[in-house]
């Protein structure tokens, strides 16, 4: 009798979770990979001209899209790539203005990035190694 009072009192079972819908198979996705990749390049042409306010305007717009893309439980490789070169104007950007150790930190972002990165491919290991070289740079420099 205790019992069947006691179980009386216990919680009801928690309903069985759905699995969560995989955003990289809907719509909005390789929207979002195609204006960040869009983004990326504007922002590099403008970096590359000189016009480096323009161009910080464009990586922080494009900010929020990389969050969102990496939101994913398992981004793409284009994704990947998309906000690896993000991240790579933007830690240029910062070494060009001497914040070497906020830049260290998007380049070491990236290299970890493309360490763990599953399958490894030759343009994977370029990207580490790209991230590797631009973090030894910083390193050359004190902290400012």
């Amino acid at each position: 009798m205790w019992m069947a009072l006691l179980s009386a009192c216990a919680p009801e079972p928690k309903p069985a979770e759905l699995p969560r819908p995989d955003p990289t198979t809907e719509a909005w996705y390789p929207q979002a990979i195609g204006e960040l990749v869009e983004m990326n390049r504007q922002a590099e042409d403008l970096f590359q001209k000189g016009k480096f306010e323009e161009a910080a305007t464009l990586v922080g717009k494009g900010q929020p899209l990389e969050e969102r893309l990496l939101g994913a439980p398992r981004p793409t490789l284009a994704a990947m790539e998309a906000s690896s070169d993000l991240d790579d104007l933007y830690g240029r950007m910062l070494m060009r203005n001497r914040h070497y150790s906020w830049a260290r930190s998007f380049f070491q972002k990236n290299a970890i990035r493309w360490k763990v990165w599953k399958p490894q491919t030759a343009e994977t290991e370029r990207r580490r190694q790209t991230a590797l070289a631009a973090i030894a740079e910083c390193d050359k420099h004190p902290v400012e």
